[in-house]
């Protein structure tokens, strides 16, 4: 019982770290990849909670045919090389306070 708790919180904070990678990186194919990351984390927790056939389908559908098709989907549309500041805006600042009172009033 011991092994299987220091697992999850093995892969929840691997889990953790990604998902923050995932909002965080400004790379799109990146992002994605970080996604792919957090997907293997999900599947590793129904293993753990020995529900296999759940696990398989997670790789199967999601890390398999949804991540394959967004990528696929990304490579092939055109778009400029580089960083695009079009895309930074100011309202960031303003981002932060909402995200902490919509976490708080989740949390209650």
């Amino acid at each position: 019982m011991i092994a299987q708790n220091i697992g999850f919180a093995i892969i929840a904070a691997v889990m953790i770290i990604a998902a923050v990678r995932v909002v965080t990186t400004s790379n799109v194919v990146h992002a994605a990849l970080w996604l792919v990351v957090v997907l293997s984390g999900v599947a590793a927790q129904y293993i753990l909670l020995a529900a296999e056939f759940v696990a398989v389908t997670q790789v199967l559908v999601y890390i398999g045919a949804v991540m394959v098709l967004f990528l696929f989907g990304t490579m092939l549309t055109r778009s400029r090389i580089g960083r695009d500041s079009g895309l930074n805006n100011t309202y960031w600042k303003l981002g932060i306070p909402v995200a902490l009172v919509l976490f708080a009033a989740m949390a209650v």
